[in-house]
């Protein structure tokens, strides 16, 4: 039998010498056979197991872990969803194309909306259909149309600033009319500033007038700053 102590367990101080000389007198006095005079008790309960076989298979502890970590990359992956992108929509799209409107598609049209009103939209091409009802983020320069305590909670949104600032007429697919949705924004007329929210295409009219072919109900803007 192998000793369960050696010199190498001795303390600095001499404790573990001590522990050791107590550990011989204990092993000293214990018999190799059990005395015939003193029955051996009876032996009750389940043995106990091995430290190796309490220990969790190495495949089942891996295979865990792999479950923990795919299932903690799914809830990050659903946590960073949970709020929709804004797809981009620049005015190289919006404005990408020609268009030629027509006096009888302007209005007013009293007769044949329905009719009228398809032959507006037959002019606006499937790609920018597409962003129809799409949530997204458009840059562009602000013309404010109404103010309330000092923000611009209804604007439109220009391709270029000579269009708000200088006077020149834009094509109708040159700008998104905006209404903000909740609170306004911050008038900014002389920097390009992104508007986020959802777009509208397809013609809008007011008394049988055609104003515009694009609208936003706004959400949120970011300054020049953030661009």
């Amino acid at each position: 039998m192998k000793s369960a102590w050696n010199a190498s367990h001795v303390a600095p101080n001499g404790t573990g010498l001590m522990a050791g000389a107590a550990l011989l007198v204990l092993l000293a006095g214990c018999s190799d056979k059990p005395s015939s005079e003193t029955p051996a008790a009876e032996i009750r309960g389940e043995p106990i197991a091995p430290l190796a076989t309490k220990v969790s298979d190495p495949a089942a502890v891996s295979s865990n872990t792999s479950a923990v970590a795919v299932a903690s990359a799914k809830l990050k992956s659903e946590t960073r969803n949970s709020e929709p992108a804004f797809a981009a929509a620049s005015f190289d799209i919006l404005s990408g194309y020609n268009i030629e409107i027509s006096d009888e598609l302007l209005g007013p049209v009293t007769n044949n909306l329905a009719e009228i009103s398809a032959r507006t939209d037959a002019l606006i091409p499937p790609k920018v259909k597409a962003l129809d009802k799409k949530r997204v983020a458009l840059k562009g320069f602000m013309l404010p149309l109404k103010v309330e305590g000092g923000l611009v909670t209804e604007m439109l949104i220009m391709k270029d600033q000579s269009m708000c600032c200088y006077g020149t007429v834009p094509k109708i697919h040159e700008w998104v009319s905006i209404k903000m949705t909740e609170k306004g924004v911050k008038p900014l007329m002389d920097q390009p500033v992104t508007l986020m929210g959802k777009l509208h295409v397809g013609e809008m009219r007011e008394n049988g007038y055609l104003t515009g072919i694009y609208r936003m109900d706004g959400e949120k803007m970011a300054g020049p700053e953030e661009n």
